[in-house]
């Protein structure tokens, strides 16, 4: 009888650097997963939707909210899903320039006829109550005014009617008389809208300025001297 015993297999063990490389490549699968279909950071550079969201404000934008749902209403209703709705805040690619996002309010939803009348928005001939979150820089301008006829009977105060066509969306900012928007370049294409802007995260006072500055240096000072012109209050703010 032999007594000499096979040799048991050695058990495989990975090394401390191919466990930490390994964590480090799904962490950033995991992120760019995240980035791409659920949420993204963004952040406002101009003052266009003042004075509901301020330059310096960083906010979460909810990419799964308008995405389709190839699974039927359950996934919609655990996932929170719903159309495009008047009044939404929404992040998109500018048309014009689709390596830039905008973000802007949608008024004007498919099929409606638009008007802006004086500063006034009408909807299929009613006026829109816009109280809530409207901002204005000047009173409207009427004939007779000085002004008028020099900066009061443009396009941003007055424009249309038009028809929003279908699978597009008309779009204005908060700060009316401070927003390039649907006014001057047209419809948004709905195929354009990336998601719905959902909580402030962080905020600080800046200038617009600051946010073109380029070059390692100026955005470690930018960073730097934000930490101390932090908007506390703005932290979580809920954007409606």
């Amino acid at each position: 009888m032999s007594t000499a015993s096979a040799a048991e297999p050695v058990p495989f063990k990975k090394s401390v650097g191919r466990e930490y490389l390994e964590s480090i490549v799904v962490a950033v699968i995991l992120a760019l997963f995240i980035r791409t279909f659920v949420v993204q950071a963004f952040k406002i550079p101009t003052g266009s939707m003042e004075e509901n969201l301020l330059i310096g404000d960083h906010l979460l934008v909810n990419k799964i909210v308008y995405s389709p749902s190839p699974a039927g209403g359950l996934e919609g209703r655990i996932l929170g899903k719903r159309p495009v709705e008047r009044g939404h805040v929404v992040v998109f690619k500018f048309p014009e320039d689709p390596t830039r996002d905008f973000i802007k309010r949608v008024i004007g939803l498919p099929g409606e006829t638009v008007e802006i009348r004086n500063k006034t928005v009408f909807i299929n001939g009613q006026p829109l109550d816009e109280s809530a979150y409207v901002h204005f820089l000047e009173p409207p301008l009427k004939p007779g005014d000085p002004e008028y006829g020099v900066r009061g009977d443009g396009l941003r105060d007055n424009w249309g009617p038009q028809v929003v066509p279908a699978g597009k969306l008309f779009v204005l900012g908060d700060n009316r008389d401070n927003s390039r928007d649907s006014r001057f370049w047209g419809f948004l294409p709905r195929d354009q809208v990336k998601g719905r802007a959902l909580l402030v995260y962080w905020s600080y006072e800046a200038s617009r300025e600051e946010y073109h500055r380029t070059g390692y240096a100026a955005w470690l000072r930018d960073t730097v001297a934000a930490l101390g012109k932090t908007r506390w209050k703005r932290f979580f703010h809920l954007i409606r």
